[in-house]
């Protein structure tokens, strides 16, 4: 039940998120033009039809806000944790249902108190989603600065601490609640994916919380943790002693976690949708694992690629070059096993195959042009431009979302015991695919030509008015791309209701989930909990009945399949696979 909140909470949040974006998108494209009826919707914000500068700025820090850490962050994470480790892991329920709940009603909190900004005075935080002071830590900078300001630390507060108890229920579920059998190295690539994402979690997200506290302080107590050297007008402020760096180090420590928090829940459940579709063994799960492993150690040394233009040291800069440049190995590690799935597999091209392997796409795509990014000096030039808004939109959004649509098309059976239309999930898959790189991808030459982000119109500077009919398309690709999603709306609500009833195993595939009976039950088993023999990942075997061999399946009842390999280490399956082939061997002879 809990999954299905964050699953609906992230939606509702997803769809707030993608209207913000339409309304600054419309704004770039055609800056002069009037719309009568965004005045009607947003009143004093669109005085005579057109957005203006500082609520500009207010849409794009809410967007960011909601997408990185309400939708990417809760929403998935939320979501497929609560719905897969226990399930997948053979418990009754998480280790504490209790602190389960608690940690939704926080995030639920947050997202109502960010959302109450639109309505008041002053309006939305407005200082970009990363929150830079002194924009940040002045109460009367901008009108964003106010009292919207402070509802967006309360709000981050609170989500923080909803994060915290959502990881130390999934570290403590998978480390203590496991079945008979399923030792680590059985565990499906979804479980070692938000095992990792929890400890990041746990690690990082305090980091953040000081460092709001500490602006809460600058704001409302007068301290300088930020703050030096101000002057508003014509006023000299008596804040010094601080510096805006230590938030960035702060917020950024925080920051490159997130990215990996964001993205490493939907490469491991595209790994599972990947390796059930091609009918294929995942190839290379403990390389797999490792690159997991040395992803999650890596995203704490490389934060300061964020922060190559403030002054930084040369020598510390390239440490930090160095470091972003090494993650690149562990992700190229999963790359090509993915692609390594693919070839030659008996691929089934679900919905949620097609958004996997979209993944993969916008994966490489935006990977890539992150490799220029962790380059310190070819980073100088790029820095705040839209290059790193198509980047991050390719390989963190994009990616992130696709995996997390494809973990939504998989697992709606088991989540309402109903399948979703393939047909309208075909549609919903072109359409946002061909539209996400509509967007995104002309932004890179945008940024190549150092066009700033967050700028309110591109008519203030000469250089930048070649760029307008792109602005154009990039916003009817976003429109197009949002009309996409109503048929994915659709297709999810009325297929909660209406929607062909699935079978237990719709998809054939290995591991525990698909053991529970279509009808959810408390403890999830209606009797004895299935003890596990195999890994997740027995699919096509030579010699098998079927191309699948569930988790639940013991050595003994596929003797003829049994590799050397598949039970090291298990003395009994050892013993009984060396009688079988003494056996068969005995058969053999007697034929001769």
């Amino acid at each position: 039940m809990i999954a299905k909140q964050f699953l609906i909470t992230g939606i509702i949040m997803a769809v707030i998120a993608m209207c913000l974006s339409i309304l600054f998108r419309i704004q770039l494209a055609w800056p002069d033009k009037s719309f009568p009826l965004l005045e009607t919707f947003l009143g004093k914000w669109a005085e005579g039809g057109r957005i203006k500068p500082d609520f500009y700025l207010a849409l794009v820090t809410i967007h960011g806000t909601i997408m990185v850490f309400f939708v990417l962050t809760a929403g998935l994470s939320g979501t497929f944790s609560n719905l897969l480790i226990p399930l997948q892991l053979g418990a009754r329920d998480m280790a504490s249902p209790f602190l389960n709940m608690l940690s939704y009603w926080f995030f639920f909190s947050a997202c109502v108190i960010m959302m109450s900004s639109f309505f008041i005075q002053t309006g939305p935080a407005s200082a970009g989603w990363t929150i830079y002071p002194p924009l940040s830590a002045l109460p009367t900078a901008i009108s964003g600065s106010g009292l919207g300001m402070t509802l967006w630390l309360i709000s981050m507060v609170l989500f923080v601490a909803s994060s915290l108890m959502g990881g130390i229920n999934y570290v403590s579920t998978i480390l203590n609640m496991r079945t008979k059998g399923m030792d680590l190295w059985k565990m499906p690539l979804t479980i070692w994916a938000f095992f990792l994402t929890a400890v990041l979690g746990i690690l990082s997200f305090p980091v953040l919380v000081a460092g709001v506290v500490l602006l809460i302080f600058d704001r409302s107590f007068g301290t300088s943790f930020y703050l030096s050297d101000i002057v508003m007008g014509t006023q000299v402020l008596p804040n010094e002693g601080g510096s805006p760096i230590l938030w960035q180090h702060l917020f950024w420590f925080l920051g490159h976690p997130e990215v990996y928090i964001v993205i490493m829940p939907a490469m491991g459940l595209s790994s599972e949708i990947m390796s059930v579709n091609a009918r294929k063994p995942i190839f290379g799960y403990h390389a797999m694992i490792y690159s997991l492993i040395g992803i999650t150690i890596l995203s704490f040394i490389v934060w300061g690629h964020h922060m190559f233009v403030t002054g930084m040291n040369p020598l510390l800069g390239g440490v930090f070059m160095i470091t972003t440049l090494i993650i690149a190995v562990p992700s190229a590690v999963k790359t090509f096993n993915w692609l390594a799935t693919l070839w030659r597999g008996n691929i089934r091209f679900t919905p949620a195959m097609l958004f996997a392997i979209g993944l993969v796409s916008f994966f490489i795509s935006g990977g890539l042009t992150g490799i220029f990014l962790g380059n310190a000096s070819l980073d100088i030039n790029l820095h705040d431009t839209y290059f790193v808004v198509a980047h991050f939109h390719l390989v963190m959004g994009s990616a992130a979302i696709f995996g997390m649509l494809a973990g939504v098309y998989h697992y709606f059976p088991k989540m309402f015991g109903r399948l979703m239309s393939n047909k309208l999930g075909y549609l919903h898959f072109w359409i946002t695919f061909a539209c996400a790189y509509l967007v995104f991808f002309p932004l890179h030459f945008l940024g190549l030509d150092g066009v700033p982000r967050r700028y309110y119109a591109f008519t203030e500077f000469e250089f930048m008015q070649k760029w307008v009919t792109v602005n154009v398309l990039v916003t009817w690709s976003a429109i197009v791309a949002a009309l996409a999603q109503v048929a994915f709306l659709f297709n999810f609500f009325y297929s909660i209701f209406k929607g062909k009833v699935s079978s237990q195993n719709p998809w054939e595939a290995n591991t525990l989930e698909w053991t529970t009976p279509v009808e959810r039950l408390h403890g999830n088993w209606p009797g004895e909990i299935p003890t596990v023999y195999r890994w997740p990942y027995d699919y096509s075997k030579p010699g098998a009945e079927q191309d699948f061999i569930p988790q639940t399946v013991p050595f003994s009842q596929t003797m003829s399949s049994n590799m050397p390999h598949d039970f090291e280490g298990n003395a009994e399956s050892e013993r009984i696979q060396k009688e079988w082939e003494a056996l068969e061997a005995t058969k053999e002879t007697k034929l001769d």
